[in-house]
């Protein structure tokens, strides 16, 4: 067998350097001009190829993270995929962006923060076939991370992942967590009947309760201006608000890496139908995120102005000596 003429490296610093396009094709017109650079083909059979396995994430990632400080959040995000009728992985799923059940792959992700870096760990793929759910891929994750030495101050996540099974497990793990709570879960909050949460008078520096399968909690009542309210729950029952309030601006950074991997990485822009393509170049996505990510917490550059950076000497180049002119004719 003839050796590959293009690696995951390379891949990975094409999906940093384009701007719009995407493609295999894309990435074989873009190469440096040599005597046999790789055609399309090459790129395409890199990607049926490559083994998909996250643990490739996590042996680039691990030199970033401390492991026994900051915060591990977990959240999935749906990735766009408008006009698929045959890809794989696609399924349907509820988009905060369109804000309705749109298609698209859906990618769960657990993310370190120490409150300045977004340092993807882990992630998984929604894949009907191994009959597993996103609860699931949370367990396993968490699993991982353990088994990997992780002791995070706190685990936060949203309330789609508030399960007692989930809970049950972080506390097997001594791991503190943070997490919201549908506003009808029970509760006991004076030792006589389980109730909703959203009955129970809560102050604005939280209250402890009982959670109904899992033990005493500390929960707070956020109201918005517009008048929605969430529940918040903590097993840490010295959390104060002021410290709540932290946590989840921290956890928002979780919002800002999926921004990112969409914006400046392409990975919802592969256009290969088959699962085994799919899954590479997200995970190629993801490791190319990672170095944007480094680059940006090393020199204080954004993930925008790194990848401007690269074209800006083309355009220079183009300025200076331009081919698109007018030539009269008459």
């Amino acid at each position: 067998m003839n050796r590959p003429k293009c690696d995951a490296f390379d891949y990975i610093h094409f999906l940093i350097a384009a701007q719009e396009v995407f493609t295999c094709t894309e990435a074989a017109r873009c190469q440096p001009e040599e005597a046999d650079p790789p055609a399309h083909d090459a790129f395409t059979r890199f990607l049926i190829r490559q083994p998909p396995d996250p643990e490739a994430l996590w042996l680039e990632a691990e030199g970033f993270v401390k492991r026994d400080e900051g915060l591990l959040i977990n959240d999935d995000s749906t990735l766009d995929k408008p006009y698929a009728r045959h890809m794989a992985l696609v399924t349907r799923h509820w988009s905060g962006k369109h804000r309705r059940v749109v298609d698209g792959i859906n990618l769960t992700t657990l993310l370190w923060s120490d409150g300045e870096a977004l340092i993807p760990t882990d992630f998984r793929l929604y894949d009907p076939s191994d009959g597993l759910t996103k609860n699931d891929y949370f367990r396993a994750m968490l699993h991982q991370a353990h088994e990997r030495g992780f002791s995070p101050r706190y685990v936060v996540f949203d309330g789609w992942y508030s399960s007692l099974e989930n809970l049950k497990l972080l506390l097997g793990f001594t791991w503190h967590w943070l997490t919201r709570l549908k506003s009808n879960r029970s509760v006991n909050p004076d030792n006589t009947a389980n109730v909703p949460v959203e009955t129970v008078e809560i102050p604005a520096e939280g209250r402890v309760v009982h959670l109904k399968g899992y033990g005493m909690v500390r929960v707070f009542r956020i109201v918005a201006k517009d008048g929605d309210t969430e529940h918040w729950a903590t097993d840490d029952l010295e959390m104060d608000e002021p410290t709540r309030k932290e946590l989840g601006r921290q956890a928002w950074g979780i919002e800002v890496y999926h921004r990112g991997i969409k914006q400046y990485c392409g990975i919802e822009r592969c256009e290969c139908r088959s699962a085994q393509a799919q899954r590479v170049h997200i995970l190629c996505s993801l490791r190319a995120f990672l170095r944007l990510e480094v680059y940006r917490i090393a020199t204080a550059i954004s993930w925008y102005e790194a990848k401007t950076q690269i074209i800006r000497d083309a355009i220079r180049a183009y300025l200076a000596h331009p081919t698109f002119v007018l030539t009269p004719t008459a």
